[in-house]
């Protein structure tokens, strides 16, 4: 029987997948984990799962994020001219200039 492994490295951190391992029981998926996925690198926690008990939903089973359209929310969703906008136009430069140093750091 096949076991996923997900390893927490220190406490309070997420869980990820590490690997899997072949075991006849839970025991035995336990302490081949904890050899195999445990010892290499520092780990506070592992979790061992049957690969049959794992479920998946993909993008075909369902629509993640993004669904609903809220660029209302960004001052570069609208387009200012005239007098009035002077604050529009100052904010989407502010965001603007966030974006670039987003994608600098």
């Amino acid at each position: 029987m096949i076991w996923e492994v997900f390893r927490q490295e220190e406490s309070g951190e997420y869980h990820t997948h590490c690997g899997n391992v072949h075991a006849p029981d839970r025991e035995m998926a336990k302490q081949f984990a904890a050899i195999q996925h445990g010892r290499r690198k520092p780990t506070n926690s592992l979790w061992v799962v049957p690969k049959a008990e794992v479920g998946e939903i993909d993008a075909d089973d369902v629509a993640f994020g993004g669904t609903t359209d809220k660029s209302y929310r960004w001052a570069t969703t609208y387009r200012t001219t005239g007098e009035d906008a002077r604050e529009v136009v100052e904010s989407e430069d502010e965001q603007a200039t966030a974006e670039q140093q987003r994608g600098d750091a």
